[in-house]
């Protein structure tokens, strides 16, 4: 049993495909498959299911998965770690965020991080699915995921760092545009564009809306936040969206307004890891730059 084998193993487990790992790799399905079954010889175990549409791991296969993912996360890790003492403050720190998060909640903190840090590699992975970030940092690919906050994760501490509330975003001329606040009961009378599909953000609004016995009307979903306010922009609909950093600029003059929705609860925005106490220096001193410039913001 080789790291190696370990490695394979869990990155089928997680994409559910021995031949999307071996394009990864850039080697033959066979050459996976012999990593698993060298693995299943010397445990004595059937570790994976074959499936018309890939494969799973056995109930022996998801012990293995969480032993081996943790493992090579710690030594991921580690490794990194011990670079950093080597070499100083030389390295990487790799984010996963939605779509808009650099422009909305980082921007600032990005600048002041690399003016303190100009040798550390900020590396940042666009992804709107939080089911997909928690398995990108149980797997040790990224060191920091920001996110809408949720219910627990097994392996995972999220910790929030702002709570956003709900606004309608309208044009200038709307009628509602000079409300000081809308009710949730009002808003079911109007087409809304959605937002993305599967997202967590869009979940908790649906959620809301359900608690509330509001049943609003919709349009497809789009790709992120800032599309849906393009779209109201452009006079194709109205959109539900938490209040961004920077909407108070975009609504002083320009062509939309955003009108507060006090009747929905706030979402919860933030950082998840694996570990705190075993986060890279680098890594920390990131999070905490992003956190304090979100808190500060008026």
């Amino acid at each position: 049993m080789t790291l190696d084998d370990l490695r394979v193993f869990v990155a089928v487990c997680q994409s559910g495909s021995l031949s999307a790992v071996a394009r990864e790799l850039s080697c033959t399905q066979s050459a996976v498959s012999q990593h698993v079954k060298r693995l299943e010889r010397e445990t004595g175990a059937r570790l994976l299911e074959r499936h018309p549409r890939g494969v799973v791991p056995t109930p022996a296969g998801r012990v293995l998965q969480a032993a081996a993912a943790d493992g090579i996360a710690g030594l991921d890790l580690a490794l990194r770690r011990v670079e950093e003492l080597v070499r100083g403050e030389v390295g990487s720190v790799r984010v996963m965020t939605g779509a808009t998060t650099v422009r909305h909640f980082m921007s600032e903190a990005v600048v002041a991080f690399r003016r303190r840090s100009p040798n550390v590699s900020l590396e940042f992975q666009t992804e709107s699915s939080s089911r997909r970030c928690f398995a990108a940092l149980a797997a040790g690919s990224i060191d920091l995921a920001w996110l809408t906050i949720g219910a627990p994760v097994r392996g995972i501490e999220q910790r929030p760092v702002v709570e956003l509330p709900w606004v309608l975003a309208v044009r200038a001329e709307d009628p509602l545009a000079g409300l000081a606040e809308v009710e949730a009961a009002e808003l079911a009378d109007i087409r809304h564009i959605r937002l993305p599909e599967n997202s967590s953000s869009r979940a908790h609004l649906d959620a809301a809306f359900a608690e509330l016995g509001v049943h609003v009307s919709s349009e497809p979903s789009v790709a992120d936040w800032d599309t849906a306010i393009l779209l109201t922009e452009l006079g194709l609909g109205h959109a539900i969206v938490p209040a961004l950093p920077d909407h108070h600029a975009v609504g002083e003059g320009g062509p939309l307004r955003f009108v507060p929705i006090p009747d929905l609860p706030r979402l919860p925005v933030g950082w998840a890891v694996r570990r705190w106490d075993t986060l890279s220096p680098l890594a920390r001193t990131f999070a905490d730059t992003v956190s304090v410039s979100c808190t500060e913001r008026p």
